[in-house]
């Protein structure tokens, strides 16, 4: 868990700009590995959802991990730091109702890179739901059930 400090460094230079595309991620606190139980991890992506019908994010890809996730997006008419407070606040609401369980589910701070236009965002969206395959948690990325990229779709 970071501390105070490395919270406060991660936020240093956090600039939040509509259209610009970011890798999100942040973590459970204690790094409880609570989606395991992948109906709870469900409860997340429904808030990614909500997110992107509310003009919010306009999301890429995603895996949600155990404990973490990493989300892919194009930031739509708001603040990284909005966005995260309503994903994370509005999530731990509904997953600590659903769990039975209270107190913090997520770590106070989170990680924000910027994506160059340049670069290949498919690429960028292999490398994260490519996660569950790297940490050894199933053989096959089809055999995970917490992923999604918008290039499976189109």
């Amino acid at each position: 868990m970071p501390d105070r400090a490395q919270a406060c460094r991660l936020r240093i230079g956090r600039y939040s700009q509509p259209r610009q595309i970011y890798l999100l991620t942040t973590v459970v606190e204690g790094r409880c590995p609570i989606f395991h139980d992948w109906l709870l991890g469900r409860l997340v992506v429904e808030q990614f959802k909500r997110a992107q019908i509310q003009g919010k994010a306009r999301s890429l890809a995603w895996v949600v991990m155990p404990d973490h996730f990493h989300w892919l997006l194009e930031l739509g008419d708001c603040s990284l730091e909005d966005l995260m407070k309503q994903i994370k606040a509005c999530s731990a609401l509904s997953i600590n109702k659903a769990a039975s369980r209270e107190g913090t589910l997520w770590q106070k701070s989170f990680h924000d890179r910027a994506i160059r236009r340049e670069e290949n965002l498919q690429n960028v969206a292999r490398y994260i739901v490519a996660n569950p395959l790297r940490a050894g948690l199933v053989t096959r990325l089809g055999d995970y059930p917490l992923w999604d990229a918008v290039w499976l779709r189109e």
